[in-house]
């Protein structure tokens, strides 16, 4: 954002970042004035397990705490997974966040990717999946997927999801549901209090959908004897005072916290009907179909994604260029949609780039 802001001569506040996946109606004003409120805390140690923040987590979701970990964000675990599950042959389900394959190439782990076809908008061929995982000659023996999908936002049904796990018990599946706060009855899907699975490995985030990526809140939900394979790489006090403290508000304010989600899902699904029917009229951009509030959007007419972010950042916005996202190319740019005047705006950038073409 810094370089956007330097190239077109104004300040960071200026830039409408709308490549980072956040809500835009957060953070909770409740919860800034009580961690402005807190900042004494920041004096002492943290608890080095988190284990208050675990407790709560559990108690809001009607879970064991000894299925939980609270940890430095859903990263923290991603780089760990494949050292905890002793993976030797990763498959990663893609297009999707680099992270997966950045932490199996840190720990020299083998890793291949499952592209979703663009012609089925990206959703994801689980059958597909199965079969190979069938094959007498297959080899893999751990797979992720994101779900909802970054940069896609499609997302697998949990019944697909539950068959994948239970016709493959020497595969473990880990699921990254960082998104699924942003899909209405996203908690209803959510495979996290699934308790029969021991190859079942669950990632659950509250700083996209509270807007407080700076905290790093993250947790891994699964069979206490994985927890266990995990918790042999965890660092003490990973979770800072700070984060811990606002997490374990969040979740003791059932009620306030509750009511955001919801306020911010009618929010984000009214503003992008209104977005997707704004672009429906422009013939040189496709809009896949997400069920989260950011979108992937594909050039029809030769433009480069480089392009649509330089032009799109002369407005000061800035958007995501997925050129480097394996399985899509220069082709496709990701926006996390915001309020009603920014979308407006992007949606007007985007048309007079349709026009110059």
């Amino acid at each position: 954002m810094g370089a956007l802001a330097q190239r077109v001569g104004c300040s960071l506040d200026d830039i409408t970042d709308m490549s980072c996946n956040l809500n835009p109606l957060g953070p909770m004003p409740d919860l800034e004035a009580y961690i402005r409120a807190n900042t004494g805390r920041i004096g002492s140690l943290p608890e080095p397990d988190a284990g208050t923040m675990v407790t709560a987590y559990a108690q809001y979701h009607d879970m064991d705490p000894q299925r939980v970990i609270a940890g430095n964000g859903t990263t923290a675990f991603i780089y760990t997974l494949p050292a905890a599950l002793a993976s030797k042959n990763v498959l990663i389900a893609g297009p999707t966040y680099a992270d997966y394959r950045d932490g199996c190439i840190m720990n020299n782990t083998p890793f291949a990717f499952w592209l979703a076809d663009k012609s089925r908008n990206f959703q994801l061929d689980t059958e597909g999946i199965s079969a190979t995982l069938s094959r007498s000659d297959n080899a893999i023996d751990t797979v992720i997927i994101c779900n909802p999908n970054n940069p896609t936002g499609t997302l697998v049904e949990q019944g697909r999801l539950v068959a994948l796990v239970e016709e493959h018990p020497g595969v473990f599946f880990v699921i990254d549901e960082s998104y699924l706060p942003f899909t209405d009855h996203g908690e209803a899907m959510s495979l996290a209090r699934e308790t029969g699975f021991p190859n079942l490995v669950v990632l659950s985030s509250m700083s996209k959908i509270f807007t407080i990526p700076g905290l790093r809140t993250g947790f891994l939900s699964a069979h206490p004897d994985v927890v266990k394979k995990f918790m042999a790489y965890y660092q003490p006090w990973s979770v800072n005072a700070l984060a811990q403290a606002a997490v374990v508000h969040l979740l003791e304010n059932r009620e306030t916290t509750e009511a955001f989600v919801s306020r911010s899902r009618s929010f984000m699904k009214e503003e992008k009907a209104l977005f997707y029917e704004t672009m429906s009229r422009c013939s040189g951009i496709k809009l896949f179909p997400s069920t989260t509030y950011f979108v992937l959007a594909e050039l029809l007419k030769g433009t480069s994604a480089g392009e649509v972010c330089r032009i799109v950042g002369n407005e000061r916005m800035l958007i995501r260029n997925c050129a480097n996202f394996h399985g899509l190319s220069d082709r496709f740019v990701r926006f996390s949609l915001k309020d009603r005047k920014s979308n407006t705006a992007l949606a007007a950038a985007l048309k007079s780039i349709e026009a110059i073409h």
